[in-house]
């Protein structure tokens, strides 16, 4: 029993075939297209849920540390970075990784090791599956290197 029903029949007000007229009267008129657009009836949806495929890779060579921060955009971006860290001094590139680490962890993503130096960076609606495997000479001198 509705609110309305409660109160008509406390004041001896039932008139039950009124109220359905002026329910039926509501329908109707919910029912009329309005001017300027049409209802459709369907959910709106967000923009930002519906994401399209990211499938672009951006190739990142930093040659000092000051230019972690691009590579950083990118991830913020939702684009997947490969930093290539051969061509710079030990200490930078480990700063770089340092760096790129906390913005992945922040950023719910993920960094992996792919090559000597060479690190994929990527968000979190990208996954990586599988392993590189490298010969053992190599990853001796990575494991003392590192």
């Amino acid at each position: 029993m509705t609110l309305v029903s409660k109160f008509k029949s406390f004041f001896a007000l039932d008139d039950e075939v009124e109220y359905k007229e002026e329910i039926m009267e509501e329908e109707f008129e919910d029912k009329r297209p309005q001017r300027g657009f049409k209802q459709t009836g369907q959910n709106v949806v967000s923009l930002q849920s519906v994401q399209k495929p990211n499938a672009k890779v951006y190739l990142a060579e930093p040659r000092a540390y000051s230019e972690a921060q691009t590579v950083a955009d990118e991830l913020k971006n939702r684009r997947s970075v490969v930093v290539n860290l051969q061509k710079i001094d030990h200490d930078q590139a480990r700063r770089i990784v340092d760096f790129l680490s906390g913005t992945v962890y922040a950023l719910g993503g993920d960094i992996q090791r792919i090559g000597t130096n060479i690190f994929l960076c990527t968000p979190d609606n990208v996954d990586v599956s599988g392993t590189i495997t490298e010969y053992a000479a190599e990853q001796d001198y990575d494991e003392a290197r590192w």
